[in-house]
């Protein structure tokens, strides 16, 4: 019997602990940046914005995040996980609840800006923890499980932002989900530490995750990833889907709301069904190309088959607005959310296949970055067409094509996933 085979028996599991505590980290970081998208349509009853209004304050979420995904990737880095991750954690929730005290398009803007500038520490480190903490063979899977808390972030949003609501008031939406963090806080202070310090970790199991390649330990400045091929691919592919999946996050509850006349109180089966088939994407993406791996594919062509597969599942989301039937849209904008998340698990796990782990947390950064400008400017588009047209259906166009798109950049600037030679 092959050390592989029988690895789940004689190592031990306590990795996926860890990868628990990133999927209530993300669970908690989508559920505190879509109270706000939640709310939009009755914010703008209550404060008389316009569609143009909300999505000038969402923008500034977006040049946070921009911003920060670059710092926090380098800060991680250089800090290492354990502190960055407390730190970012620490700052997002602390912004989420300063919503409660704001009043107007300039207030919620700079709340926008915080949360935007502290969230985007969220996946820098959880990329940089399962890099960390798991072979390549099994990081697509811990990838997919803990990207699937964005989905299980996304769908507990629209059962309890309602109910808060109704309940105590929008105020209390954004102080009561923002607390949650720092009980989260308390958990990662407690258990986490980096694998070769932590008591409860056996030593098999401390191998089992050293089992790839030795990689040399050097700092690496963002000056020598920028010139690599594979450093674009991933930059590329992050700004062309990234937006798209943010684009779904602020202006779904409004689509659905203009178009099929859903009210705050009507979100939560709908956004229920859409983000639990955006669960099954996730881990089955992050599944899928593993399972190919260890069947003996390439790491490359493990990859890009599954990515492949997500990109043509969402082409049919083009015709959502064609749709009379709502419940026909649900599960044809479902389908292109499960595609996209389980593009995204393949997607981040490529990083941590074409670059060295300390490099990985600032690579991953830089994509952030990316994909928060192409949300900025596939926000400013929506302003515009939505104020001129009051039509969604040439951005759904947009969202249908673009991971295809995406898919054909990468491949041709990085055709065989190699380790880029810094």
């Amino acid at each position: 019997m092959t050390y592989e085979n029988s690895s789940s028996r004689r190592v031990g599991s306590y990795r996926w602990v860890v990868c628990g505590l990133l999927l209530f980290a993300t669970t908690i970081n989508y559920v505190d940046r879509q109270v706000f998208g939640i709310l939009a349509p009755e914010m703008e009853r209550i404060f008389g914005w316009s569609n143009t209004n909300y999505t000038d304050i969402v923008f500034w979420f977006e040049v946070a995040y921009a911003i920060g995904q670059l710092l926090a990737g380098r800060l991680l880095d250089r800090i290492g996980t354990f502190a960055g991750f407390a730190l970012a954690m620490f700052f997002w929730s602390g912004a989420s609840m300063l919503h409660a005290a704001m009043a107007g398009i300039v207030g919620f803007s700079v709340a926008r800006f915080l949360l935007g500038l502290g969230e985007s520490g969220n996946f820098p480190a959880c990329i940089k923890t399962v890099a960390e903490w798991f072979p390549k063979k099994e990081r697509a899977l811990a990838t997919g499980i803990f990207n699937a808390g964005s989905n299980f972030g996304a769908l507990l949003a629209p059962w309890l932002v309602p109910l808060i609501f109704v309940k105590w008031g929008w105020q209390w939406a954004f102080i009561g989900t923002g607390a949650v963090g720092f009980f989260w806080l308390v958990l990662w202070l407690r258990t986490y530490r980096a694998p070769e310090q932590h008591p409860r970790l056996s030593a098999g199991e401390l191998a089992y995750i050293r089992s790839d390649p030795v990689e040399p330990v050097t700092k690496i400045s963002w000056l020598r990833l920028l010139p690599h091929r594979q450093t674009l691919a991933y930059v590329v592919a992050k700004f062309l889907t990234d937006s798209v999946w943010r684009w779904y996050l602020y202006l779904l509850p409004l689509f659905f709301n203009q178009q099929y006349h859903l009210d705050i109180k009507s979100f939560g089966l709908p956004f229920v069904l859409i983000y639990c088939l955006a669960d099954v994407g996730s881990i089955a993406g992050g599944w899928l190309s593993s399972s190919l791996i260890h069947r003996g594919w390439s790491v490359n062509a493990g990859r890009k088959v599954a990515m492949l597969a997500c990109a043509l599942c969402v082409v049919p989301v083009a015709m959502v607005t064609q749709i009379s039937h709502m419940w026909a849209a649900v599960w044809l904008v479902g389908l292109a959310a499960a595609a996209h998340q389980g593009w995204s698990a393949n997607l981040y796990t490529t990083a941590s296949d074409m670059f060295p782990t300390q490099a990985v947390g600032s690579v991953v950064g830089i994509g952030g970055m990316a994909g928060a400008l192409g949300a900025m400017g596939l926000l400013k588009l929506t302003g515009y067409i939505l104020g001129h047209s009051g039509s969604y259906t040439l951005l759904f166009f947009i969202a249908a094509a673009a991971y295809l798109l995406a898919l054909a950049l990468l491949h041709l600037l990085a055709p065989r996933l190699a380790v880029a030679k810094i």
